[in-house]
């Protein structure tokens, strides 16, 4: 693990943070844009826009839930001091929302499962806002909250994933206010919370290795909002200081994923929520961890809230749709309705900490991609991260995360089992990227032009190994006829037909990837000689998209984001580029480059994957060559550096956790 620095580094200078004025004036705008589409009651907000796959009444739920954590902040932040509007407004809808003879009444938490989500909003903001909202509600509005909240005693429906912290929520609330709550429910959510726990302060989203945003913008961030609840330090026992250390181990990693830009790594499900990636770095500072300074912390989070400021979201009409810059719907979940991106809001909850809050008053730290390039071993995802200075790219390469339980054969997410994931990148998210991996994927293709999957990943390990990062990982490559997704982000399920297994060994150094693959056919396996190995680099897009083939190497370019795939053998290669239309959010054309190779079982083949930006000095470099002579890879990278790392086919290592 590389130390963070605690003093800038290089000649970057720290010029994007955002004073306490410019975070609430931020927040009042997402304010202002969501309230105007307030119903007459003010129970739901329902933004324009078509309805989300659980129907208007959630969506309307949604929108006053969501919008209402934002609110909860600003009138914590204030000590309920000049934002009357915003207490006046949100008491008028708790009012209508616990109404069962309102029109606009809430949906129960007993009607549909996604207000046992929304809930956990309601409940915290009624506490934290509970002498401007809470003690003010007339006698019957407050028996009603209760009663509307209460069904999530004993309720053992809840998914064993981030909703552990739904309930644990409510019943801490409830139990505030007298009504009814569980000591064995929150006892069993709080031990749920620690089964998801994995090496240094990681956390699973639930059994299968399910590594994303949410690890910080939930599983992260509630045991930090939690134990501040009244009456929640008596139920959390001596788990604070854990809780508090499994943070500050996790910001270590996670800070050092944030671009130079602002932009977050755009991988896993819920992207639609934007700069809620940055609550994690709030919540660091909250807690008070001690390894990352508060000015490192709340500036990590203006880089990310800025970034997308900068990048129309929200949009003129001061609303977030769902997309990630601009609107682009196919981001979004099935589940997701227009008033499903206002989790972002939780990137906002640092404006909750008063003005004369120590935070706001601490130097701004330059974030790690400022002071020089880093490379980092993760092992929870079983990630190398690659973050170039030059260029500001974040880049992971990915040898265990693939949001799936260990030993199934199903579909290759494009959001998780990909072999790549970047700051300047998105995988493609059009219908044929779940059916056919391309982009940062190593395939079999037969004459038919079908593709194996990679789920699940059998993780091997990662490291660092002097100036390289060492990933690798093995899989059984395997034919799908697929079936539906759950829609929560995971590939398609379907009949598997098993092809050969697949290892591939990274050596990753800057903006380059030495990728070695291996096939190995199986015992009782069809004939791999007669399929085509396919290696895909790095997807572009943007308004516009170039693509050029020169002899053993293919590459695309949108905007000033380039990507090359090179074959470093002598073996015939065949490089191509793929382009696409509205596949991807960065914009309506998107191109992978990609080569194909005839498949020599049981040897390894060797190619190179770059991603670099247009004028960036590292993008002159040249590339790096590699030899390969037994079981060693011996590669001269572009500055002189010679490494040689193994190439032993180990077994993969047994999946961890507690």
């Amino acid at each position: 693990m590389q130390p963070y620095p605690t003093r800038p580094t290089s000649s970057t200078a720290v010029s994007d943070d955002w004073s306490r004025d410019d975070w609430t004036a931020f927040a009042d705008r997402l304010l202002d844009g969501a309230m105007a589409w307030a119903s007459p009651g003010r129970g739901r907000i329902t933004p324009p826009g078509a309805a989300g796959g659980y129907g208007v009444d959630v969506d309307g739920l949604e929108g006053f839930a969501r919008t209402f954590l934002l609110a909860g902040f600003r009138i914590a932040g204030e000590r309920g001091e000049g934002v009357d509007h915003l207490i006046d407004f949100f008491s008028d809808g708790i009012r209508t929302g616990v109404d069962p003879d309102a029109p606009d009444r809430w949906v129960r938490l007993d009607e549909h499962p996604q207000a046992k989500v929304e809930a956990a909003s309601l409940a915290l903001i009624l506490d934290l806002t509970r002498p401007w909202i809470w003690d003010r509600l007339d006698a019957r509005t407050q028996d009603r909250v209760i009663a509307y909240l209460a069904p999530v005693v004993g309720d053992d429906t809840y998914p064993r994933t981030n909703w552990l912290w739904f309930r644990v929520v409510v019943q801490t609330f409830l139990r505030s206010v007298g009504g009814p709550w569980s000591a064995d429910d929150i006892t069993a959510d709080l031990a749920l919370h620690n089964s998801l726990a994995r090496e240094d302060g990681w956390m699973s989203d639930g059994e299968e290795r399910a590594f994303d945003h949410y690890v910080g913008w939930a599983l992260h961030l509630y045991p930090v909002l939690w134990v501040r609840m009244s009456g929640a330090q008596e139920l959390a026992g001596d788990r604070i200081a854990a809780d508090v250390a499994a943070l500050d181990r996790y910001l270590q990693d996670a800070i050092a994923l944030v671009g130079a830009d602002g932009s977050p790594l755009i991988q896993g499900r819920s992207l639609i929520y934007r700069f809620a990636a940055a609550a994690p770095f709030w919540a660091g500072a909250i807690a008070g961890v001690p390894s990352i300074p508060a000015g490192a912390l709340r500036h990590a989070a203006a880089r990310i809230v800025g970034h997308f400021a900068a990048n129309d979201a929200p949009d003129d009409r001061d609303l977030l749709t769902m997309g990630w810059h601009s609107e682009w719907r196919a981001l979004a979940q099935s589940y997701s309705g227009p008033a499903s991106p206002y989790w972002a809001v939780k990137g906002l909850i640092g404006i909750a900490l008063p003005a004369d809050h120590p935070v706001w008053a601490t130097p701004a730290e330059p974030l790690p991609i400022d002071g020089g390039d880093t490379l980092r071993a993760i092992a929870a995802p079983a990630w190398i991260v690659s973050a170039t200075a030059a260029d500001g790219i974040v880049r992971v390469v990915n040898h265990g995360t693939d949001k799936a339980l260990p030993g199934t054969l199903v579909g290759e997410s494009p959001l998780y089992a990909r072999l790549g994931y970047s700051t300047a990148t998105a995988p493609l998210l059009d219908e044929r990227a779940w059916i056919d991996p391309l982009e940062q994927a190593v395939a079999l293709v037969d004459a038919d032009g079908t593709a194996t999957h990679r789920s699940a990943i059998e993780p091997i390990g990662v490291r660092i190994d002097g100036q390289v990062g060492v990933g690798s990982s093995s899989w059984i490559a395997h034919t799908l006829a697929p079936g539906r997704s759950a829609g929560h982000g995971q590939g398609l399920a379907g009949e598997a037909t098993p092809i050969a297994r697949v290892t591939v060994h990274s050596v990753v150094r800057g903006p380059w990837e030495v990728r070695l693959v291996r096939v190995d056919p199986l015992e009782d396996g069809p004939d791999v000689d007669e399929l085509t190995l396919r290696v895909g680099g790095w997807p572009v897009a943007g308004e516009r998209v170039f693509a050029q083939t020169v002899e053993a190497a293919a590459r695309a370019a949108a905007g000033d984001v380039t990507s090359i795939v090179r074959a470093l053998g002598d073996e015939p290669a065949d490089p191509r580029v793929v382009q696409r239309l509205d596949a991807s959010p960065l914009g309506g054309f998107a191109a992978v480059p990609f080569v194909e190779l005839d498949v020599a079982p049981g040897t390894w083949h060797a190619l190179l994957l770059e991603l670099t930006r247009t004028g960036a000095a590292i993008a002159e470099l040249g590339s790096p060559t590699a030899e390969l002579t037994g079981t060693e890879v011996a590669i001269s990278w572009p500055d002189g550096l010679r490494t040689t790392t193994d190439l032993i086919h180990p077994r993969p290592a047994a999946p961890s956790g507690r």
